[in-house]
């Protein structure tokens, strides 16, 4: 059985046969074209998991059948083939969104290991479109993202909306906890119900036991009427309780019988009122580090923690941040009423390259305030803070000893090191590195690197 069907696309009949074959030995399922033109038709008629192209062809070259596949297959794995010496092409083609490319003549495991990638990313583009498409049936989902991270978090979504196991929601803040805990309730049969959410850090204990259980008339000073609590708001529904890990010892042992009896008891009351109550709880800490430091109830640690969903911060999955970026593009724009249409690619370069630490949501307010003050329907680079601009590639995480970073971050760290030192004179970066030029720019774009133009060369 095949393990994927791949289209060879190239002008060379010899060049183009020989990278078929090559790859039906590896047991692919392949079909060639002699052009672009047979490409995009033969593209219309079937689905193929990677396309390989040659980029210099006839009429229709490899870029109008990169642009044909993003958007009628999206899922589709584009690999651009490029004579050797000219990148202009190869690097054009990864910022409009094509996979990888091969510079020829290129070597036979070369070819056999950008495919098995090239497939592998196919896939969890189809497994994520799949699970998304599965989420917006069951009444709609606002999460955004294609990243294997993002899937990941689809696919718990997904699993755990239908039941009513207490959810506990770890990432750092900005990542769209508050989000994935609305995407879970309007996917489950309480979505008819209410959805209750109640940041636990915006409260001192004794308002948030009141707001959280209700009270009675007289129970302290103040309550000069009967309240109803967010438990009995959110009856039958789901209730999120937000930054749960800054609630104090003793209202996190009123929390944890209220979860075990699925009662409440107002404050300066004696009657237990039931209630059916979905728990999805979040924070922005790190609960079982508390748990054993002494400054979280451990029973109410293990109440919450029965499905874990990790929410992963933006830094960590940058390939989300253009279909983010133009997301929050095109909701500003419409808000605003601002006729701005896109970014150039050096702009979404510098918003690939910065290290958010705000996460999404600093993401969305950088460009409703780039939006708003746009001059042009692009935008630019100077349209961004300085702040963004400027940024170099994100640092280590916070006590990790640099020695033991991985090989990747040590590559990545010393090639922004010596393109700095260098002013970006990519021919004097490839010298120091002791690297071809292909080689350096096949770097950079593995870790989103832009390299932009160097007048010197």
């Amino acid at each position: 059985m095949s393990s994927g069907t791949i289209l060879v696309v190239d002008d060379d009949a010899v060049a183009r046969q020989l990278l078929a074959d090559a790859l039906r030995k590896e047991g692919y399922d392949v079909e060639i074209a002699a052009g672009g033109a047979d490409a995009i038709a033969l593209g219309r008629a079937k689905r193929f998991d990677v396309v390989l192209t040659d980029i210099k062809m006839g009429e229709v070259d490899g870029l109008a059948v990169l642009r044909e596949f993003r958007q009628r297959s999206p899922e589709t794995a584009i690999v651009l083939l490029t004579a050797f010496g000219s990148m202009d092409g190869a690097v054009e083609a990864i910022k409009q969104g094509a996979y990888d490319y091969l510079a020829k003549p290129f070597k036979k495991e070369d070819v056999k290991l950008v495919v098995r990638r090239s497939l592998e990313h196919s896939r969890l583009v189809r497994e994520n479109a799949r699970i998304r498409e599965e989420l917006r049936e069951r009444h709609g989902s606002p999460l955004i993202g294609s990243s294997p991270a993002m899937l990941e978090v689809y696919t718990l979504v997904a699993r755990v909306s239908s039941g009513k196991s207490t959810v506990l929601l770890e990432g750092e803040s900005g990542t769209g906890k508050e989000l994935v805990a609305h995407a879970i309730h309007t996917n489950s049969p309480r979505r008819g119900r209410p959805f209750v959410p109640v940041n636990c850090a915006a409260l001192q204990d004794t308002l948030l036991e009141s707001e959280l259980f209700g009270h009675e008339k007289g129970a302290f000073t103040g309550a000069v009427v009967a309240k109803q609590g967010l438990f009995e708001a959110a009856d039958q529904g789901t209730l999120f309780l937000d930054e749960i890990g800054d609630i104090g010892q003793a209202l996190q042992v009123k929390l944890l019988r209220v979860i075990q009896e699925q009662e409440v008891r107002h404050v300066g009351g004696t009657a237990s009122i039931k209630v059916d109550v979905r728990i999805v709880a979040a924070t922005n800490r790190n609960l079982a580090q508390m748990v054993k430091d002494g400054k979280f109830r451990e029973d109410l640690f293990y109440r919450l923690n029965v499905v874990r969903i990790v929410l992963p911060p933006l830094r960590e999955r940058r390939e989300d941040i253009p279909m983010l970026a133009h997301h929050f593009l095109q909701k500003a724009s419409s808000a605003n009423n601002q006729p701005v249409r896109g970014f150039v690619p050096e702009t979404m370069a510098l918003l690939e390259r910065y290290h958010w630490p705000g996460n999404v949501r600093e993401l969305e307010n950088i460009i409703e305030r780039t939006v708003s003050l746009a001059p042009g329907p692009l935008i630019m680079p100077d349209d961004l803070p300085e702040a963004v601009r400027k940024a170099e590639p994100a640092p280590a995480p916070e006590g990790v000893d640099e020695s033991l970073l991985s090989l990747d971050d040590v590559e990545k760290r010393h090639l922004a090191r010596v393109l700095r030192e260098t002013g970006g004179n990519k021919v004097r970066a490839a010298k120091i590195l002791g690297i071809d030029r292909r080689t350096l720019y096949r770097m950079a774009e593995r870790f989103g690197m832009d390299l932009g133009e160097d007048a010197s060369e």
